[in-house]
């Protein structure tokens, strides 16, 4: 049996093509020796020093999910942090609504306590958000956004990258095809970026 490999990924819970990402990147784990441990890391922190607002987000709506989930992470770990976010994206994977659905119900179920959505209105894990996010964004220089992902070998060696950014999430031997072109293509020495044509 092939050694397993760890796949760390920090992601904008808010971000559509990040959860597809994630949903992605779990498919791959089914059919390849991969570990996933998930990161929380936030757009808004990503863009605080810049003079526009890509992300249309004047009053600061995109902290909150980002908050609780530094909280799920911080106290629950990377698998509560993993059935959270699934949790807040399966309405609209269902077609039932258009972004993330309730932080309360979410939380529900995904097994945890309803009352981390307070976190998402208070500055009490802004520390651990921090922290995660820049964790994240140190790995890949230049300008990155949501998500990135950190691929450590068995041996130790890590490549990490920004992406891939999909429209859908691939599935079975496909998906697994997608994870080791990514390992191929991001660990050439000297590789810094790969774009497809926009849909």
């Amino acid at each position: 049996m092939a050694e397993t490999w760890t796949a760390d990924i920090w992601f904008d819970p808010s971000c559509p093509l990040s959860r597809v990402t994630a949903r992605w990147l779990a498919e791959a784990a089914r059919v390849r020796p991969v570990a996933v441990r998930r990161h929380v890391m936030s757009l808004t922190i990503l863009n605080e020093h810049r003079d526009d607002d890509p992300e249309g987000d004047p009053e600061g709506y995109l902290l909150i999910p980002a908050r609780i989930c530094a909280a799920v992470r911080s106290r629950y770990g990377s698998d509560a942090l993993g059935r959270f976010h699934d949790a807040l994206w399966d309405g609209q994977e269902r077609g039932e609504q258009d972004w993330i659905g309730a932080f309360e119900e979410a939380l529900t179920a995904a097994g945890l306590p309803a009352e981390l959505a307070e976190a998402g209105r208070s500055d009490a894990y802004d520390a651990e958000l921090r922290a995660s996010h820049e964790a994240g964004v140190a790995l890949v220089p230049g300008d990155v956004g949501t998500p990135i992902i950190a691929a450590t070998a068995p041996d130790g060696r890590r490549t990490a990258f920004f992406g891939p950014v999909v429209a859908e999430a691939p599935s079975g031997e496909q998906a697994g095809r997608l994870w080791d072109g990514l390992l191929l293509v991001a660990g050439t020495p000297g590789f810094r970026e790969l774009k497809g044509p926009a849909d």
